[in-house]
């Protein structure tokens, strides 16, 4: 739908989304918003870190997006390693914002909250400022440090706020994310666009099972998605050692497909829980890999704990299960019910042994295995689908960019243009 003035797309529009948790495309749903602005009739472009096995050219055209990407190395260990990263991001991103020049709307995800910096600097120069909210940083940093609301808390929420603030109008993935930003940063219900993450149907295309990735075993899990300190791997395992004590099950393999901050933890729990017959760990794999894994699977396995971010988040991996027709095992998490509904069984919040039992309830039950998988791919293709969030996404574009159009389109501020 070129030049669909539903989403402000005339000819000439300029966007620049600027990312700095992932690489792009790696970043699924940034990609989806770039693809679907692109189609609008929007002129693409997108500053982002590079990858480590892949995203790694500093810069790239894909079907006609531009993509501008900076070295940088992920943080680890505490807050001042985060500090360095994105101090590090912040200079990169200033810089090659720069030599893109004059842009109509500068769109931000987060995290960190940082991005306002660089997105303001551009609204000066005429930008509009397109706030996209993937995590709720306060919550992130109570769940992921476990330092209780200390002084770098109240900074990342001073942070939050400049941010809202800052910007024109804001994205949020769920309706959760909608209401903090109209509770706690103050930005009127018209200004919030709840544009869901949605699975790329097209990636996500059954094929038939391999009882040999099963490596002998009637059953097999899965797990799919990153590994770090609130993702609740471990819970998956200690559960997975019940399943095997409490539950005296030994007919399940289990396969961890992802990478993260806590791998080598994992590896080594798992080792220590007496799992590392039963238990694989693939690392990040190809699509090809990752379809036949869960093409395969009985149960998918969606072990995030409750804590103030899982509580209201939206987890990719459950929409991936579903889109694959799989079902899942969760804790009982507020949004994993609103994404999952009954294509998922929930246990009590971080209950590991009720968790072991619902799998296990769930092995012995096929015809409830097969109708929950059937209730998740409607899910997917229905409510959840990503046609949806399009059409809110390019509402919100309209609405950021409503005054100008009203005033008769006024371009960006005149500026010389460099090539990018």
């Amino acid at each position: 739908m070129p030049g669909d003035a539903g989403g402000g797309g005339r000819p000439g529009r300029r966007a620049l989304i600027l990312v700095e948790n992932l690489s792009v495309p790696f970043d699924r749903r940034v990609w989806q918003e770039c693809t679907t602005l692109r189609d609008a009739g929007w002129d693409v472009q997108v500053i982002c870190p590079r990858g480590g096995k892949r995203d790694t050219e500093p810069e790239a055209v894909i079907e006609g997006i531009r993509i501008h990407r900076y070295p940088l190395r992920a943080a680890t260990g505490g807050p001042a390693g985060y500090l360095r990263e994105y101090g590090t991001a912040l200079w990169h991103t200033a810089r090659l914002a720069r030599k893109v020049g004059p842009v109509h709307v500068v769109h931000a995800c987060n995290p960190p909250d940082l991005l306002f910096l660089p997105a303001l600097w551009l609204k000066r120069r005429g930008a509009r400022f397109v706030f996209d909210q993937h995590d709720l940083v306060p919550e992130l940093y109570l769940s992921r440090f476990g330092r209780g609301k200390d002084v770098l808390y109240r900074a990342v929420c001073a942070l939050e706020r400049l941010t809202y603030r800052a910007a024109d109008v804001v994205l949020a993935t769920n309706e959760s994310y909608r209401d903090t930003a109209i509770g706690r940063g103050g930005r009127r219900p018209e200004d919030v666009f709840v544009v869901r993450s949605a699975p790329a149907v097209e990636r996500f295309q059954p094929v038939p099972p391999e009882p040999a990735l099963k490596r002998g075993k009637p059953y097999l899990l899965c797990y799919l998605g990153v590994m770090g300190p609130q993702d609740g791997v471990d819970y998956a395992l200690r559960a997975l050692a019940k399943l095997r004590d409490e539950g005296g099950r030994t007919d399940w393999h289990a396969v961890f497909v992802g990478g993260g901050d806590t791998f080598d933890a994992m590896v080594g729990l798992a080792r220590r829980l007496g799992l590392a017959e039963q238990v694989e760990f693939t690392g990040r794999v190809p699509d090809a890999e990752l379809v036949r894994y869960l093409s395969t699977a009985d149960v998918c396995l969606s072990p995030d704990p409750r804590n103030p971010l899982n509580d209201v988040s939206t987890m990719n991996k459950v929409l991936e299960y579903m889109v694959m027709g799989r079902p899942i095992v969760s804790f009982d998490l507020k949004e994993a019910r609103v994404s999952a509904g009954d294509a998922a069984v929930y246990a009590p919040a971080d209950d590991e042994a009720r968790f072991a039992e619902l799998i296990a309830l769930l092995l012995d039950d096929p015809e409830r295995r097969a109708r929950m998988g059937k209730i998740g791919q409607e899910r997917v293709g229905g409510a959840l689908s990503w046609r949806h969030s399009q059409a809110a996404l390019l509402a919100a574009y309209a609405a950021a960019c409503r005054d100008r159009a009203s005033a008769g389109g006024a371009p960006v501020r005149a500026g010389k243009r460099r090539r990018g």
